[in-house]
């Protein structure tokens, strides 16, 4: 039993060590994205394409970071949405200030009032003022409410 048990241990470290496939394409999924190629020499990259990775929705870069924080973080947020329970605001995610949209999806801007959804095209990035939220983050009943749509 503890042999068994100690060669199961070791194929599982080796398991670890080979790279994962893609079983639908059979490429490595460690393998670099087409998007993230550099395609002209380094020197003239940013005359060439100066928002190379605009719009892209691959990757680290986009509106999941670890800096995003909730409606339960922002005190004004707390005053503005008052009829919301902590639970509820800790499921409205926040993004913040400079976080690049994913091109097509839904959001809305909690700053106007009252908030309307919009849609993104590729190359928006958050301002200043800006609370925006987006929508595949949010349960549905909770994103009604924001918006203002009753069941």
């Amino acid at each position: 039993m503890v042999q068994e048990l100690t060669r199961f241990r070791r194929d599982a470290r080796l398991l670890r060590r080979i790279p994962r496939m893609d079983t639908r394409s059979g490429k490595n999924r460690s393998d670099p994205k087409p998007q993230r190629e550099e395609k002209h020499p380094r020197e003239w990259e940013e005359d060439l394409n100066p928002s190379r990775m605009a719009g892209q929705n691959i990757g680290p870069g986009g509106e999941t970071g670890p800096d995003s924080v909730t409606a339960y973080d922002m005190k004004g947020l707390h005053r503005m949405l008052a009829g919301y329970t902590d639970d509820e605001l800790k499921q409205i995610p926040v993004l913040t200030e400079g976080t690049r949209l994913q091109q097509g999806a839904t959001y809305i801007d909690l700053a106007e009032q009252p908030p309307t959804e919009f849609k993104v095209n590729g190359g928006v990035t958050i301002g200043r003022e800006q609370l925006i939220v987006p929508k595949d983050r949010v349960p549905y009943p909770l994103w009604n409410r924001l918006i203002g749509v009753s069941s």
